[in-house]
């Protein structure tokens, strides 16, 4: 099979499965106990925090560790919006494409009074800084912007959104999920008050993530029931898993440079290949993505149906309409840059990692071809596309 679906999951790395495996055998004592086999397991803790903060360029003290980044974005925007509520301040201000770990958490604060801006986003994908600055009032708390999309990989330009913030006194949140090991991340540099990452994305073990939280920004728990990580989360930590992320991390952004280079070339080879099928449309800045991320359209063929086929050739890609997960309706992302419904539920997205090699996107290619010219011959609304009952939206 040819995975390319590293954006939903990716495979653990030989690194990552070693480092776990130490810790599960030779480093199983709870952090919190006073014993020696304890507070070797508490030692291992301190290393980890001291070592993720280090390549996020921040404390040891900022890092909590949580069960991923659905949890870090969760908590650091209750936490960002309590504090502004109480200094006065109800009014947060995100993006109509973030992941639904942030739009539920707003959701959720809605109903609790905080008036939420939901910034429109561009065809390209991108939010303007201007968008940001625009849309800032006296009453905003948080801004909370993506790193990288997870479904079409844009870039945002989170340096300069962060500046505005620090500007303003505004709390900055980043959605940092698709970013973390791909993409250079230095919080400081880059005005990141609050920064959530997610294991699984850079071939670390899933169920853990980090949460940076700047030093004096004071984090509201979502989980109570113990002084784990220093008060800020409840239960005990996950020694093998939190050793595994950061040594998963460690791995990634040592070869951050080499890996981007060889899988941005690999993408660029997909998507001119894609770009051969008639009709078809790349979702997203060409330039401003993800080394690894390609996300296109095609109009007269269903996603769902384009995945299953594609299966059966041996190719593990995903679509970026939400019918694959029992929903009629199709990405909310794909319908914020302006795709339609009818082309939005044509969507295929395949993330590459740096196990993909050149043979395996030639075969990719080949086979989505042969998958939507099949599609389309057995489509009555593709007869009526090329019969001139309806008129192309893709041309």
């Amino acid at each position: 099979m040819i995975y390319l679906d590293n954006a939903a999951t990716t495979k653990m790395s030989r690194t990552a499965i070693d480092t776990m495996l130490f810790y599960m055998d030779q480093v199983y004592g709870n952090p919190s106990s006073l014993h020696s086999i304890g507070q070797k397991a508490n030692e291992a803790l301190y290393d980890a925090r001291a070592r993720m903060a280090k390549l996020l360029g921040c404390e040891a003290r900022e890092i909590t560790f949580t069960s991923g980044g659905s949890e870090a974005d969760n908590q650091a925007i209750l936490s960002a919006a309590y504090i502004g509520k109480k200094n006065g301040k109800t009014h947060i201000i995100s993006t109509a494409f973030e992941h639904h770990a942030v739009l539920h958490t707003l959701n959720k604060l809605e109903k609790e009074g905080f008036k939420i801006t939901l910034l429109p986003v561009e065809e390209t994908g991108i939010i303007l800084p201007k968008q940001v600055a625009d849309a800032l009032r006296p009453d905003t708390c948080l801004v909370t912007v993506m790193y990288a999309n997870n479904e079409i990989g844009t870039i945002q330009p989170i340096k300069e959104i962060g500046q505005l913030c620090r500007e303003k006194g505004v709390l900055f949140h980043t959605d940092a999920v698709q970013a973390a090991g791909h993409l250079g991340i230095d919080v400081k540099e880059q005005n990141i008050d609050l920064l959530s990452l997610s294991a699984h994305k850079f071939h670390g073990p899933k169920g853990i993530g980090a949460l940076y939280a700047r030093k004096g920004i004071r984090l509201t728990n979502i989980i109570e029931g113990g002084a784990q990580e220093r008060g800020k989360r409840a239960g005990t930590e996950n020694i093998p898993a939190i050793m595994g992320m950061t040594a998963a991390f460690e791995e990634a952004c040592c070869h951050m440079n080499e890996n981007a280079e060889r899988i941005t070339f690999l993408r660029d080879k997909l998507i001119a290949g894609l770009s051969q099928i008639p009709h078809a449309l790349l979702n997203g800045d060409a330039q401003k993505r993800l080394p690894g991320n390609v996300s296109f359209c095609f109009e007269g063929i269903e996603g769902e149906s384009l995945l299953l086929l594609l299966d059966d050739k041996g190719v593990c890609a995903s679509s970026g309409s939400a019918c694959t997960s029992g929903s009629l309706d199709p990405s909310h992302v794909l319908l914020a840059i302006g795709r339609v419904h009818d082309i939005a539920h044509g969507s295929l997205r395949l993330t590459l990692s740096d196990e993909n090699t050149e043979e395996e996107i030639e075969y990719t290619v080949k086979a989505v071809k042969e998958v939507v010219e099949y599609l389309r011959s057995i489509s009555p609304i593709w007869r009526d596309l090329v019969s001139g009952k309806k008129e192309f939206i893709i041309k």
